[in-house]
């Protein structure tokens, strides 16, 4: 298993950002819920409208970003610690966890959430269409459970339950975290090519 050697000086930076990274996350989602809820019940279409926009520019800007950082951070931070990314099956949970909700979280902005913000920006003043309240519904499932998942990687990082995994196990471990990883990678790009925000849901 590839390891990087650093600093303690540098140990210490890289868990600054990989916590910073990782709370921004958590509450970036927080206030996307928020603004996901207002927007499914409100009957203003003004409101309406400005949710779901300024949930585009949340999930593009901030929480994509985020969540990528996050997610470098914490494989960074694993190769220059004694846990390690497939040493502990804490860690593998939290990297499994992470990579699925990075894959999900990129797949709905770029399909649920863009749709949605296309829908009301281009609605008259007139009833939103229905699609919108759909996908208003699958946001909030979403967004919520995104929460549920990384609290539950904080939790992870704070007890760090269950043992090491043994040195026999490691490469397995390794070629099946990687296949996971390509997996959503091709999940992800297949979804997106065929069928984008037009198709998503259908």
């Amino acid at each position: 298993m590839p390891t990087i050697t650093l600093s303690p000086r540098a140990r210490q930076v890289a868990l600054v950002a990989h916590v910073v990274s990782s709370v921004g996350w958590l509450g970036a989602v927080a206030a996307f819920l928020v603004l996901s809820v207002v927007g499914l019940n409100t009957d203003g279409l003004v409101l309406l409208r400005a949710c779901y926009v300024a949930m585009d520019v949340l999930g593009r800007f901030l929480i994509v970003p985020l969540s990528i950082a996050a997610f470098a951070t914490g494989v960074f931070q694993s190769l220059a610690t004694s846990w390690g990314l497939f040493g502990h099956y804490w860690v593998v949970a939290k990297f499994i966890l992470t990579i699925g909700a990075t894959a999900l979280l990129l797949l709905h902005q770029y399909t649920a959430v863009a749709g949605a913000a296309a829908l009301v920006s281009g609605a008259a003043d007139a009833a939103p269409d229905p699609e919108v309240l759909r996908l208003g519904r699958q946001l909030i499932f979403d967004a919520s459970l995104a929460i549920v998942v990384l609290i539950g990687t904080t939790v992870l990082s704070i007890v760090k339950p269950w043992g090491p995994i043994r040195h026999g196990a490691r490469a397995g471990a390794w070629y099946a975290g990687l296949a996971l990883l390509m997996a959503l990678a091709a999940f992800v790009i297949v979804h997106l090519v065929r069928g984008g925000a037009g198709s998503h849901g259908h």
